[in-house]
């Protein structure tokens, strides 16, 4: 069983949570080429290792939190709200 540390309600089965995906930066619709939004949209790296994720609380509180994951081990390194300053899971900023 995976558990995530919610900022909010505490740890939780990750079946209360949706995965959103990889977390990337938005490239900038003034400058963008089809070819880099299509690789924005539909392109993830898929790496073996540490990897920061957004995942949804919807069984939950119904909020976004930026969740920093080994995808080897399922560890969870670090947890934070989206929007904010990474934590690790005790809740300690690294």
């Amino acid at each position: 069983m995976i558990t995530l540390p919610c900022p909010w309600c505490g740890p939780r089965n990750v079946t209360e949570f949706a995965y959103g995906g990889e977390t990337v930066a938005r490239p900038d619709a003034a400058t963008v080429t089809p070819a880099e939004w299509r690789a924005y949209l539909y392109v993830r790296a898929n790496p073996a290792g540490p990897v920061t994720e957004t995942w949804l609380h919807r069984a939950g509180c119904r909020r976004y939190l930026v969740v920093e994951r080994d995808t080897t081990s399922n560890e969870v390194l670090a947890v934070r709200r989206a929007g904010r300053a990474a934590k690790t899971p005790t809740g300690q900023h690294p």
